[in-house]
């Protein structure tokens, strides 16, 4: 026991027996009613903390699983998932879709004659590393939170962040039809160049090849990545609490690490000569801004309070507050009610001792000393 108990339980023994030997009131009644107010007068806080801690830990989303509310969280988010559907079928219609023959001629050449090179970075590890890496990173932070919301909410975001930029990349490239700076062996894989009476190319090279140098604009690979690890690094930055004001550059390091990965993704294509700057510079500022508004549709921004949450954690909190709010209300005018009644009851016993005598006042005080002094 507390050394602040044993004080407590020496300083009801005193109370007890100074008010007994004056025969104020009934021996068991008073220390019974004494003991009461003194329980809930130390004690009501604390129990009050600890329902309201029970009733956070059973309302909050971290507590929420997998198991036991995957399947709701699913259902109520079903539409959005029909929509990742029609994007995902749209993308696949873009691409079957031959692009716009733009006029090419021989003075234009020059910058179109760029050797062909394998990709630095291939067609196939885009989704790896764009959407695949970020969702094993989500489920690392659910596993330590055990966020149902999160990981959902993360999952749709990233996967939203990518397929719409996939939308409108291959939109843009199917209607520009700008060629690629390998253009002119794709055209010519022999070298030897043809044109009609107008000035325009006659290619002679293979049809899928010469479909793929009319793309050359945006760059999919840039937006591609950085529609995935944008959105991984705004993530990123509010889980770490990288904007909390605390000077951690630290944090900043991590959180620019997806966008430097983005960005050699870029300079790769330029390398290989299969874009142009602009292309790439397109391609990844449509990508950013994409990722941005899919972020802020589940999450508040990083330099939020409540940034490492996502909003449906903090509507469970705004509704958990107003819910207890007239509790606590109720709970402390009760507090006060008896604390008043309480003090009634003292201030009433001390004016019927003090009008029973000299004898009985100075009896009274001498208990009182024996109060102070904490002896029995």
């Amino acid at each position: 026991m507390a050394c602040w108990d044993l004080r407590s339980c020496f300083w009801l023994n005193n109370v007890r027996a100074a008010f007994s030997s004056q025969g104020l009131f009934n021996r068991e009644q008073g220390v019974s009613a004494l003991r009461n107010f003194w329980v809930a007068h130390r004690y009501q806080p604390l129990i009050q903390h600890l329902n309201q801690q029970s009733t956070m830990r059973q309302g909050q989303p971290g507590q929420h699983t997998v198991r036991t509310h995957g399947a709701m969280l699913a259902r109520t988010h079903i539409h959005d998932w029909l929509i990742l559907m029609l994007l995902f079928a749209a993308v696949i219609i873009l691409n079957l879709i031959s692009p716009f023959y733009r006029f090419i001629g021989k003075d234009m050449m020059d910058d179109l004659k760029y050797p062909m090179k394998q990709d630095t970075v291939p067609a196939w590890s885009v989704p790896i590393y764009s959407a695949v890496l970020p969702i094993v990173i989500f489920l690392f932070f659910y596993f330590r939170r055990r966020d149902v919301y999160d990981l959902h909410h993360a999952i749709l975001g990233v996967l939203f962040s990518v397929l719409i930029t996939a939308v409108i990349t291959d939109a843009i490239k199917d209607s520009v039809g700008r060629p690629r700076p390998d253009f002119f062996w794709r055209c010519f894989p022999d070298g030897k160049d043809v044109y009609d009476r107008l000035g325009n190319v006659v290619c002679h090279g293979q049809k899928h090849l010469i479909d793929n140098g009319h793309k050359s604009f945006p760059s999919g690979h840039t937006s591609f990545s950085f529609a995935g690890l944008g959105f991984l690094s705004l993530y990123l930055s509010g889980k770490i609490k990288a904007f909390d004001s605390r000077g951690h550059v630290a944090k900043l390091c991590l959180v620019f690490l997806p966008l430097l990965v983005a960005s050699l993704v870029g300079i790769s294509r330029v390398d290989d000569y299969r874009h142009h700057w602009e292309d790439v510079f397109a391609g990844g500022l449509i990508g950013l801004v994409v990722a941005t508004f899919c972020y802020l549709q589940f999450f508040p921004p990083p330099y939020h309070v409540h940034g490492w949450r996502t909003y449906a954690y903090i509507r469970v909190l705004e509704e958990l507050q107003a819910s207890e709010l007239p509790t606590a209300n109720a709970v402390n005018a009760n507090n006060a009610s008896t604390s008043n009644a309480r003090v009634e009851h003292l201030q009433n016993e001390r004016a019927n001792s003090a009008a029973s005598g000299p004898s009985l006042s100075i009896d009274s005080n001498t208990a009182v000393e024996d109060l102070e002094t904490g002896r029995t």
